[in-house]
């Protein structure tokens, strides 16, 4: 015997089957919206931390510098992280550098052509993995603090990426992804406030180093020019560390 309820589930199953095909035929009558992705490449340059832009080559906004960025492409892009590293890659010529996601931004206003939604990515390297980028026209290198007037929502992407950096950095090996692979103790407190944009006592810093525990010592020690004896060099230990406390 059929339970009390059965009547109502099918009368929803079909109300739903319904609702489906309506649905279907409306279909039709949407535009569907634009996906990218934009991707923010931060470097420090001298004591300032940069962002490498490129100068849009047609409109809309052609001749103004933007965040570089691509239209996924469904046919052979597996992930939106796959897009993110094939836009750098083809657009910039970066490879292997590290990436992580930000988040998405969507509106029916931030492209004039129409309703759209980005993923913003943001990428964090030494200022010599760039290099060949910068060798490319139309790709420039600007201090964050002067990368402002930028077309979309490109300034909103950019200021999102450095409040995460400066957030996340204070609790995470994040800011050491500007390095080269081995650096010094010095190197490593100057490139932590530049990027968290403030300034950190250097004792401080090198105790609470030492107790998170996220670097390997290389064994090895380099004498720079205005230094009065060798420093130790270091690394980063394999993976990525996140402390309980800010560093």
């Amino acid at each position: 015997m059929h339970s009390p309820k059965t009547p109502v589930n099918l009368q929803y199953a079909f109300c739903m089957l319904s609702y489906v095909g309506h649905c279907g035929d409306m279909a039709l009558d949407f535009t569907r919206p634009t996906l990218t992705v934009d991707i923010v490449p931060l470097t420090i340059r001298g004591d300032e931390l940069c962002v490498l832009r490129k100068v849009r080559a047609r409109d809309p906004f052609a001749g103004r510098p933007a965040l570089i960025g691509g239209y996924v492409h469904t046919d052979t892009d597996e992930t939106l992280g796959s897009t993110a590293r094939r836009v750098l890659a083809t657009k910039a010529a970066l490879a292997d550098l590290y990436i992580e996601q930000l988040s998405t931004f969507s509106s029916a206003t931030r492209d004039p052509r129409g309703w759209s939604a980005t993923v913003a990515y943001y990428s964090l390297a030494p200022l010599p993995r760039l290099e060949r980028a910068l060798e490319r026209p139309g790709l420039e290198l600007v201090p964050v603090g002067e990368a402002n007037g930028m077309p979309f929502d490109h300034d909103l992407i950019l200021a999102a990426t450095v409040a995460r950096l400066r957030g996340k950095g204070a609790y995470s090996d994040l800011p050491a992804r500007f390095l080269p692979p081995e650096f010094t103790l010095t190197e490593l407190h100057r490139t932590y406030q530049i990027a968290l944009g403030a300034s950190i006592n250097a004792d401080a810093f090198r105790r609470k180093v030492a107790e998170r525990g996220f670097l390997e010592d290389v064994g090895t020690r380099r004498r720079d020019e205005w230094a009065t004896k060798p420093a130790r060099l270091f690394r980063l230990r394999p993976g990525s560390a996140v402390f309980d406390r800010r560093l």
